[in-house]
């Protein structure tokens, strides 16, 4: 199976330090064998692509997903040759879901590691902090969750890429397709941060089209384990609709605690990110009828050829089992990186700056390309449904695809609404 690089480690498991303590054993650099310095060497020019994640925390297991994936990735460029023989690294660090780790971590990728370009984080405000590191640095950053702010004016510069979508896609996509069937009554469940509020506007600004009424409106602090205190308010609003604007775990126990206060039967409920991960983990009567969107489902491999070879590479080091949508944006954003990298024929910034503007790419669910004014990548939303278990033909079988939002700038917000007009 594919691991997470340790710290100081690259990809062909020999240890810098370890190479750099060998050396000093003998007494002086010269003494070195001319092998230690050949490593040393090849280990220094490699493109390493530094990756701050959340290992540890309430989205670890989203983000160990994505860092195993992200390396598949790197496997793949090394197999095809590299750039010219020059091979990649990737850069593993655990932000722990907070800010200041996030920068912290990103200054010594850059300045200690010597990172050639940032992948990673997993949380709408965390993001904007490693953003913010990469950007005072000249370093191209490919952000992998989902956030509206980013590709703001007040964050974005010509080195930010956002390859997740973004709550404005996600809710809107899944509002434009529950509100029309479910009703007009809605409420709301929002994780108290910047993730939360941003899918919750997402959802309003889409059902303007359709009416909504908000009738409860109710917020819960990031990592909540008891939910009972927030449930019965929106159970007394009496909506058609709830809207699950929170992730990971906290996704599941609210769910999980909403089934047993039997909201299930009153309400439709709908999460804006519908994760595979925390479906198995939930088990299907959590998560039984729960609508939500995706960047990806496995099961769309019948109809997609990018999906089916991503999906048949995971599956040989995995044990047969697939890819989860977030693991798939690590894929993707670091396979899209360096297709760059090889159409720029080189590591440099800006030149790879202009091949990412100018490219369309397709690593595991069709064609997606960053759009030019906010290097947002334009990419298709699936809609899906959680199967009841007598519908799961395997205990990866948890989705049905039942609408899909094809890639489209028209349901993105303008350039002039981003401030970059």
């Amino acid at each position: 199976m594919t691991k997470i690089k340790k710290y100081m480690q690259g990809s062909d498991g020999v240890s810098r330090r370890h190479i750099i303590k060998g050396m000093a054993v003998t007494g002086t650099m010269a003494a070195a064998s001319p092998l230690m310095f050949n490593i040393a060497n090849a280990a220094s020019s490699n493109i390493k692509v530094g990756f701050p994640v959340p290992l540890t925390g309430p989205y670890g297991s989203e983000a160990k997903e994505q860092a195993n994936c992200a390396q598949m990735a790197i496997d793949e460029f090394n197999a095809g040759g590299g750039l010219g023989g020059r091979m990649a690294e990737l850069l593993v660090r655990d932000d722990k879901l907070k800010s200041g780790e996030a920068a912290t971590r990103t200054l010594e990728l850059i300045e200690k590691d010597n990172a050639d370009f940032i992948v990673g984080s997993l949380s709408a405000s965390v993001q904007l902090a490693v953003n913010s590191v990469a950007k005072d640095r000249k370093k191209i950053y490919v952000s992998i969750s989902q956030s509206d702010a980013i590709n703001e004016a007040k964050h974005f510069s010509k080195y930010t890429f956002h390859e997740a979508l973004n709550p404005h896609m996600t809710a809107g996509a899944v509002g434009r397709y529950v509100f029309p069937k479910k009703g007009k009554r809605v409420a709301f469940l929002i994780a108290d941060y910047a993730y939360g509020h941003e899918m919750a506007r997402g959802f309003k600004k889409a059902g303007e089209a359709f009416g909504i009424e908000v009738v409860a409106e109710v917020k819960h602090p990031l990592a909540t384990k008891d939910f009972s205190p927030f449930l019965p308010a929106i159970q007394a609003a009496k909506p058609d609709v709830l809207c699950l604007c929170n992730f990971g775990y906290d996704q599941l126990n609210s769910l999980k605690q909403a089934t047993n206060f039997g909201m299930k039967d009153q309400m439709q409920m709908i999460a804006p990110a519908l994760l595979y991960n925390q479906r198995r983990a939930g088990g299907a009567t959590a998560y039984d009828g729960v609508i939500g969107g995706s960047n990806f489902y496995w099961g769309i491999e019948d109809k997609t050829a990018s999906a089916k070879a991503f999906n048949d590479a995971y599956r040989k080091i995995h044990k047969g089992a697939p890819p989860s949508d977030y693991g798939a944006y690590g894929y993707s954003g670091v396979a899209g990186l360096l297709e760059a990298v090889k159409v720029a024929g080189t590591a440099d910034t800006d030149a790879v700056i202009t091949a990412l503007e100018n490219m369309k790419y397709n690593k595991y669910k069709g064609t997606q390309y960053y759009r030019k004014c906010d290097h947002q990548s334009v990419q298709a939303v699936y809609i899906v449904e959680s199967k009841p278990k007598s519908q799961m033909a395997n205990e990866y079988d948890v989705f049905n695809v039942v609408s899909v939002d094809e890639p489209s700038e028209k349901v993105l917000r303008t350039c002039d609404e981003l401030g970059l007009g």
